[in-house]
C-alpha cells in the first residue's frame, strides 16, 4: 500500500509501505481523508513536535475519515463509512479514573511520542482495535467526517469550562482549532460566541461558521470583564493576557492551544483580582462521539475545510496548512478509489 512517510524535517515521501494485517479485535479500514494537525505540522517542518523528535520515518495523521475494509469478527460490513478515535489509553492511577486521556504509557495516531513511533492515517489503509472504530451517519459525508477529531478537542474545552449554555464566549485564535471551538461553543448553546485572530482570513471563516462577532487583533479592542468563559485557542502569550482582561470576575479561562516549553510573560495579577479559573485542557476523553453528531446535525462546520489536496501532493497540503491567512483546515484525500462526497 501507499503511505505518506516523513523522514526528517521538509523530508516527506509518498512511498510503498506492507499492508498490515488485522489481528484479534483489530479492523483495517480503507483511508479515505486526514487532516493536516499543528502536530503534523511541527513534524514535517521542524523533524519534531516539542519534545517528540522523528526518530524513525512516522506516518502522520489522527484526523481521519475512511471506511471498513476488513473486519474478522465480521461486527463492521465492509464499505461501513468511519472515523476514529486516535487514542489509546494507557494505565490509570489514583485521581486520574475519569480522564483516560491523561493517563501514562497511552500512545496517539501519528505520534512520536512513543518508541516505537505511532503511526497515523495517512495511507491507503491503517489498522485500528474495534473500540476506537466509530461509525458514521449515512447523512455525514467522509469529507466532513475528517474533522471529528479536532472538534472533540473544541467539545473537551467546553467540557472543561463546565458548559457554555447561556454565556458569553470568547474565542482566542481563529485557526482549525479555534473555529471548530466556536462551531462547538454555538452548538451547545452559547448565547454569544466572539471570535479574535490577528489575520482578517480567519475571522472571515469565523463568520462562516457562525460566529456572532469577530475582532482583529491590533486594530480593534475586546470589551474588559465582559466574557463568561475564554476558550483560547492560540497559545501566544499576548493573547492570554488579552483574555485575562476580557473575561469577567470569577469567569473561566480555558487553555486549549499548547504554548511552547519554557517560561512565558503573562499578567496574573488581574487574574488574581478578579478571580478568574484558568483551566488547562488536553486532547479529549469520549467527546468525539458528540462531534460525529455535531458534524451531521450541522453541515456549516465544512466551511473550515478550505483545500483538499491529493496524496500525491503532500508537499503542497503541508505548505497549505502552515498559511494562516489563506487555510483553515487542510484534508489530503488519500488515494481513495471512488469519488468521496
Amino acid at each position: 500500500m501507499k503511505a505518506l512517510v516523513i523522514h526528517d524535517k521538509l523530508d516527506i515521501r509518498a512511498q510503498e509501505v506492507p499492508t498490515p494485517e488485522p489481528g484479534p479485535g483489530q479492523v483495517r479500514l480503507r483511508m479515505a481523508f486526514a487532516g493536516i494537525c499543528g502536530s503534523d505540522l511541527h513534524y514535517y517542518f521542524e523533524g519534531a513536535n516539542g519534545a517528540f523528535v522523528v526518530r524513525e520515518p512516522l506516518v502522520p495523521g489522527h484526523e481521519i475519515s475512511g471506511t471498513v475494509d476488513l473486519d474478522p469478527s465480521g461486527a463492521y460490513p465492509p464499505g461501513t463509512p468511519v472515523t476514529v478515535h486516535p487514542a489509546t489509553f494507557g494505565d490509570s492511577e489514583p485521581g486520574l479514573e475519569d480522564h483516560r486521556h491523561l493517563w501514562p504509557n497511552g500512545a496517539y495516531l501519528g505520534s512520536a511520542s512513543t518508541w516505537p513511533h505511532t503511526q497515523g492515517g495517512m495511507s491507503e489503509f491503517l489498522v485500528v482495535a474495534a473500540d476506537m472504530v466509530r461509525v458514521l451517519p449515512g447523512t455525514l459525508s467522509l469529507r466532513r467526517a475528517a474533522l471529528a477529531e479536532p472538534l472533540a478537542v473544541g467539545l473537551h474545552a467546553i467540557t472543561i469550562a463546565g458548559g457554555v449554555e447561556g454565556k458569553r464566549v470568547l474565542v482566542s485564535g481563529s485557526g482549525p482549532i479555534g473555529l471548530l471551538a466556536a462551531a462547538a461553543a454555538l452548538a451547545k448553546g452559547a448565547a454569544e460566541v466572539v471570535c479574535t485572530d490577528v489575520l482578517p482570513g480567519p475571522l472571515h471563516r469565523a463568520k462562516l461558521v457562525g460566529a456572532h462577532r469577530t475582532v482583529q487583533v491590533g486594530t480593534e479592542q475586546l470589551p474588559e470583564s465582559y466574557f463568561d468563559v475564554a476558550l483560547e485557542c492560540s497559545g501566544a502569550a499576548p493573547a492570554i493576557n488579552a483574555a485575562i482582561l476580557a473575561v469577567r470576575k470569577a469567569g473561566i479561562l480555558v487553555q486549549v492551544g499548547m504554548l511552547a516549553t519554557g517560561t512565558h510573560p503573562i499578567a496574573l495579577a488581574p487574574l488574581i483580582s478578579k478571580e478568574i479559573q484558568l483551566r488547562g485542557c488536553f486532547r479529549f476523553d469520549d467527546e468525539i462521539d458528540d462531534a460525529v453528531r455535531i458534524l451531521d446535525a450541522t453541515p456549516s462546520i465544512e466551511h473550515v475545510i478550505t483545500h483538499e489536496v491529493p496524496a500525491a501532493s503532500a508537499a503542497e497540503a503541508f505548505a497549505s496548512a502552515k498559511d494562516s491567512e489563506g487555510s483553515g483546515k487542510v484534508l489530503v484525500n488519500l488515494w481513495h478509489a471512488e469519488p468521496i462526497h
